[in-house]
């Protein structure tokens, strides 16, 4: 069996908070991330970065997180009572960019790694993480783009990763009381260990190091488009669909609220600003109701652009 190497997962997850951080404040042009080192009482910490206010993005967060514990959170052991009462340490590199410009679309990503022990018993191990876009105005060929950059990432693994991996991040990225995607999705995975420790890892480094190749080429291109109050109210009416899923469902706020983490980083993912509009529609026709009918609905990306 191969060892599992906690240090080597760590030491990657650090270098990548490092090559994300640069990147986007390359591509912003003017803002930059300001770390804020923590330690959790109960065991570990990180290193939370936030650029608020830049030329691009209105806030950014890309936080590191190496925690540990005497027993796994209910919200890492709910699909597998089994582990539970083990010790555990999770880490992870998890980011959120919400830009200002609202024809630039969100983006999250998050890379992760969990061990839980048990005295006399082999550690159990798993990877989970992926990357999806919200956008709030449509473009194909930056959905496109965004799901050929994840097709790419997951290939060498076998032909079946990115299929099974974007269905799941469509299937997980729902807000279900509303009944609807939060965005056009892209690669979600969870308690992988399906391969060894070294093909499961590299997995891992793989969707982990796909996210710049395709987020920032959609920044690049949308960043300077012209824009008013109504895409700004619409992005902010969006941005609470946002919330709604981050605050309901998201397993990693889950987990880090309940493990006792630290409020601030946890939170971080949520926007500056968002509103709320009762009963809402957009006008027919419209920009907005476009998104809504082409964008944010079940879609095969590939084959709609031919599979190139």
């Amino acid at each position: 069996m191969t060892d599992v190497s906690v240090d080597s997962v760590k030491d990657y997850l650090l270098g990548l908070q490092d090559r994300i951080c640069a990147e986007l404040e390359e591509e912003d042009g003017g803002g930059r991330f300001h770390e804020d080192s923590w330690q959790r009482e109960a065991g570990g910490g990180g290193r939370t970065r936030v650029l608020a206010e830049g030329n691009v993005i209105e806030k950014g967060g890309v936080n590191f997180s190496h925690v540990f514990g005497d027993e796994l959170p209910p919200a890492a052991s709910a699909s597998r009572p089994e582990l539970a009462g083990r010790s555990f340490q999770a880490m992870g590199v998890s980011l959120v960019i919400h830009p200002r410009n609202p024809y630039v679309p969100t983006s999250h990503a998050n890379v992760r790694f969990f061990v839980a022990e048990k005295p006399g018993e082999d550690p159990v191990w798993w990877f989970g993480g992926g990357f999806d876009l919200t956008p709030f105005y449509g473009y194909e060929e930056d959905c496109v783009h965004w799901h050929r950059v994840a097709r790419d990432a997951c290939e060498p693994f076998g032909e079946d990763i990115y299929p099974e991996f974007s269905k799941w991040c469509d299937d997980y990225f729902v807000i279900r009381h509303r009944n609807e995607p939060r965005g056009i999705g892209g690669l979600f995975f969870d308690d992988l260990n399906r391969f060894d420790f070294d093909t499961s890892f590299a997995l891992m480094r793989s969707i982990g190091d796909a996210y710049l190749p395709a987020y920032r080429p959609i920044m690049n291109r949308r960043k300077h488009i012209e824009w008013g109050e109504r895409e700004r109210n619409f992005q902010l009416y969006r941005r609470g669909r946002y919330v709604e899923f981050n605050l309901v469902y998201d397993r990693g706020t889950l987990f880090g609220l309940q493990s006792g983490g630290r409020t601030e980083s946890i939170l971080m993912s949520l926007p500056p600003l968002v509103r709320w509009d009762y009963d809402w529609h957009p006008e027919p026709g419209s920009a907005e109701a476009e998104l809504h009918e082409r964008f944010l609905v079940p879609r095969d990306w590939l084959a709609s652009a031919g599979n190139r």
